[in-house]
């Protein structure tokens, strides 16, 4: 696992032996990268990586420029491998490392960016057996809900979900915009405030 582009393009990441974080490929995270850059949201923006793991997906966004990253994770074998990734990256003070269940917290304000209460662009990428049920009232569902009010209009909100989910078509001010699947990696991009959801 490895940062494919930008400043720190190469670097090889910290990660668990037993590999339980589930992290994305090169491939697929390079095809995705390749989504994104058609929106233009990741340089001097500010992210969230809910759910990050040893922190594959913000560490890429802060090598291609992003301004701030939000860390967020419950998992007390991954925490340190994350701090790990970022002190050897030197981002130390581009980012923050917040210990918490995401399903409860959702993106918190990016404290490091005062002049910014909401997010450009949110990673979301849960355990795959908390991603198969996509409707309202799931974990998944109710999260989506509550990212919606922390990403500003015009935002994205990247799902990373199991290859058989089906995310909707929206959730609350959320609305799909591109569904995309690489081998068993599904994700679904979402914006806040985007055009209605057909019926």
């Amino acid at each position: 696992m490895r940062i494919i582009s930008g400043t720190h393009r190469g670097m090889n990441l910290f990660a668990p032996k037993d590999m339980k974080t589930r992290p994305i490929t090169d491939r697929a995270k390079e095809s995705l990268f390749n989504v994104l850059f058609k929106y233009n949201i990741i340089e001097n923006s500010v992210i969230a990586d809910l759910f990050c793991g040893t922190g594959s997906m913000g560490m890429e966004c802060l090598s291609r420029g992003a301004r701030w990253v939000s860390f967020i994770d419950s998992g007390r074998q991954v925490i340190p491998l994350l701090d790990r990734n970022i002190a050897k990256a030197g981002y130390g003070d581009r980012c923050r490392v917040i210990a918490s269940n995401a399903f409860k917290s959702g993106a918190p304000v990016p404290s490091g960016c005062p002049d910014r209460p909401t997010y450009d662009l949110v990673f979301v990428d849960p355990p795959y057996e908390m991603s198969r049920d996509t409707s309202i009232v799931s974990p998944l569902g109710k999260l989506l809900s509550l990212i919606s009010q922390q990403v500003r209009r015009g935002g994205l909100v990247v799902v990373r979900a199991h290859e058989n989910s089906n995310v909707l078509p929206q959730y609350a001010d959320l609305r799909s915009i591109d569904h995309r699947r690489w081998g068993t990696t599904a994700v679904t991009l979402l914006e806040c405030g985007g055009p209605e959801a057909p019926l």
